[in-house]
C-alpha cells in the first residue's frame, strides 16, 4: 500500500507573487527588552525570506499575527487570509524560536519547522515555502533541510477505510521552495537528494504502518524484495528450508511458533567500478508481530508491536535510497524476518538453541527473539564480509527507559558508536552512545550452554545494555560494528509533531544514509 506523495520544486519568483494556495513565511519570537526596530519586549520578527510579504502588508503583518495569538514558537502554525494583498489567498507564519544569533536557524529548526508547516496545509494543492535559507556554506544543509521536512511533515498513512472521511484532507500535492537562484545545480540535486532519502523514510512508515495481518513475514519479504529488484539491487531471500539447511538456528526458533514462517532477505548494492574497496552491512530486526511468544507480553499496546520490524523496514528501505544516490562504497542489508507466536510448536524458556556461527544459546525469555534472529543475520553478514557493520532493532524498552522516546541508544564499538552519534545529529535523528559492562557480559554465562540469551541476575536492569552484550558476540573479531536501538524513536504514539507523524518514524533511514555516505567519502 503506497501512501499519497508530495512533489518538490524550486522556484526564484517574489514569494509576493506565486500563483500558489499558501505561502509559508517563518516567525521569530523575541526574547529581549526590545527588538532589533526598538519595538516592545515579546514582538515578534519576521524571518528572513518574508520582506516582499510583510511589504504587501504594509508592515502590519506581525501586529496582525500577534492579534491571531501568534507567539514564534517553533512549530506554531497561524494561517491567515491575505484578502487579495498578495498572490496567495493565504499566508502560513510557522514559528522558528528566538533568532539566532549572527546565524540561520539550525537544519533541524528549519525541517520540523516545514513539516508543521506542510501538514497544517493539508488540502491545499500548491504551497510555497519562503523560509530563511544562507547563502554561505550552511546552504545546502538548511535547503536539505526544508526539502525533507515537507516531504515527511506531509505524509500520511493511505489506512484502510472503506469510506472517504470528509474531515481528512489531502496532503499538500506540490510544494515549492523559494530561493535565490531556482536553476542552482546544487540546490536542484539537493531536491533529487530529498526525494531519495525522504521516499526510504516514508517507505519505512508504509511498511511499519501496515497491519500485522497483512504483513506476515514471507509477505513482507516479498514486498522488500519486489522493491530491491525494481531499484535494480541484487536480491537473495532464504526461506524455511534454506535457513534450515543453513543453520540458522535463531531465525528458526523464534519463527517456528507461526504458521507464517521466516525469512531473511539480503540486498546488495555494488558500485560501479567498485567503489573505494570498503563493504558496509546493514542488518535491521523483522519481527512483524512480536506477542513475546511463550514469555507473552501484557495486552495492554501490544498492537504497537506491529512495529517490532522497524529496523527490517529502515534497512530495507535504505538500500532503496542507496541504490539512488549512488555512494562509491558497497553496501549490504540483511533482513531477519519472524513472527513471534505463542503455539505448540513455539520455542520455549530453557531451549538450547544453535546459532549461525555455531554458539549455543541458553533461551531464559522467548520475549528477547530480536537478539536471536539479529545474532544469525550479523554473523552471517560478518562471514560475507564486512569493515563496517550498523544494525539497527526495536530490540528493548530499556531503551526508551533509559533514552525516551526520541533518543537512540548506541552499543558497540566506541569509534563507531561516536560516527553514529555524529550522524544522528547532523540528520536531526539523535542517538547516544552507551557502555557495554564486563559484569553484564559475566551474568549471562550458562550452566548448559555458550551464553545465556538475558541475564537473569539482572533481570530487566540495564536491558538495553543485555541486548548490546548479546550481540557482540556474534560479531567477528576484525569488523567494526554499532548496534542502534531505535525502541523509542521508529513509532511515535502521539499527536504529530515536527515532521513526525502518528505511527511509524522512519528512524534512522537518514541516519544510515549519512553513515554509508562518510564511509564513501572519508572510509
Amino acid at each position: 500500500m503506497t501512501s499519497p506523495s508530495t512533489t518538490l520544486s524550486l522556484v526564484d519568483t517574489d514569494p509576493a507573487e506565486l500563483a500558489v494556495d499558501a505561502i509559508v513565511i517563518g516567525l521569530h519570537s523575541q526574547t529581549g527588552e526590545q527588538d532589533a526596530a526598538g519595538g516592545p519586549a515579546g514582538a515578534l520578527l519576521l524571518a528572513s525570506g518574508a520582506e516582499s510579504i510583510a511589504a504587501a502588508f504594509d508592515g502590519k503583518l506581525t501586529e496582525t499575527l500577534a492579534l491571531l495569538g501568534a507567539t514564534g514558537a517553533p512549530g506554531e502554525v497561524i494561517k491567515l487570509a491575505t484578502l487579495g494583498t498578495v498572490t496567495a489567498p493565504v499566508v502560513a507564519a510557522v514559528g522558528l524560536g528566538p533568532e539566532p544569533t549572527g546565524a540561520a536557524p539550525a537544519p533541524e529548526t528549519l525541517r520540523r519547522a516545514a513539516g508543521s508547516a506542510v501538514r497544517a496545509l493539508a488540502g491545499a494543492r500548491r504551497v510555497a515555502l519562503s523560509l530563511p535559507l544562507p547563502d554561505d556554506a550552511d546552504a545546502a544543509d538548511a535547503l536539505r533541510a526544508v526539502a525533507e521536512g515537507a516531504l515527511l511533515g506531509g505524509y500520511r498513512f493511505a489506512g484502510y477505510k472503506t469510506r472517504p472521511q470528509p474531515a481528512r484532507r489531502d496532503p499538500v500535492a506540490e510544494v515549492l521552495i523559494a530561493v535565490p537562484e531556482a536553476g542552482d545545480a546544487t540546490a536542484r540535486a539537493e531536491i533529487e537528494r530529498a526525494h531519495a532519502v525522504a521516499g526510504a523514510v516514508r517507505l519505512t512508515r508504509d511498511w511499519v504502518n501496515t497491519a500485522p495481518n497483512l504483513q506476515r513475514p514471507p509477505a513482507f519479504a516479498d514486498a522488500v524484495a519486489e522493491a530491491a529488484r525494481a531499484a535494480g539491487l541484487a536480491v537473495e531471500v532464504l526461506d524455511e528450508a534454506a535457513l534450515a539447511a543453513g543453520g540458522y538456528g535463531g531465525i528458526l526458533a523464534v519463527g517456528q511458533g507461526s504458521e507464517a514462517p521466516p525469512r531473511l532477505v539480503k540486498i546488495t548494492y555494488t558500485p560501479e567500478g567498485g567503489g573505494s574497496g570498503k563493504r558496509v552491512a546493514l542488518v535491521g530486526k523483522g519481527i512483524t508481530f512480536d506477542t513475546g511468544g511463550i514469555s507473552i507480553k501484557p495486552a495492554q499496546g501490544m498492537w504497537e508491536m506491529k512495529s517490532d520490524m522497524g529496523g527490517a523496514a529502515a534497512v530495507g528501505a535504505t538500500m532503496l535510497a542507496i541504490a539512488a544516490l549512488k555512494p562509491s562504497v558497497t553496501v549490504t542489508g540483511y533482513l531477519p524476518m519472524a513472527e513471534n507466536m505463542p503455539s505448540g510448536t513455539s520455542y520455549r524458556p530453557g531451549d538450547v538453541i544453535t546459532m549461525y556461527n555455531g554458539k549455543k544459546v541458553e533461551v531464559l525469555n522467548t520475549d528477547a527473539e530480536g537478539r536471536m534472529i539479529l545474532g544469525d543475520a550479523i554473523a552471517r553478514a560478518c562471514e560475507d564480509g564486512a569493515d563496517y557493520l550498523f544494525e539497527t532493532s526495536t530490540l528493548t524498552g530499556g531503551q526508551v527507559i533509559s533514552l525516551g522516546k526520541r533518543i537512540s541508544g548506541v552499543m558497540g564499538t566506541p569509534e563507531l558508536c561516536e560516527r553514529v552519534r555524529a550522524a544522528g545529529d547532523a540528520v536531526g535523528e539523535p542517538a547516544w552512545p552507551m557502555p557495554l559492562p564486563d559484569e553484564v557480559r559475566k551474568g549471562m554465562d550458562s550452566d548448559v550452554a555458550d551464553i545465556s540469551q538475558v541475564n537473569a541476575g539482572m533481570d530487566r536492569a540495564g536491558h538495553m545494555l543485555q541486548g548490546g552484550v548479546f550481540l557482540r558476540e556474534f560479531v567477528a573479531d576484525d569488523v567494526a560494528w554499532a548496534h542502534i536501538d531505535i525502541a523509542g524513536p521508529s513509532y511515535h504514539s502521539g499527536e504529530a509533531t515536527g515532521y513526525w507523524t502518528k505511527g511509524g518514524t522512519g528512524v534512522p533511514v537518514r541516519t544510515l544514509v549519512h553513515l554509508v555516505e562518510d564511509v564513501a567519502a572519508n572510509g
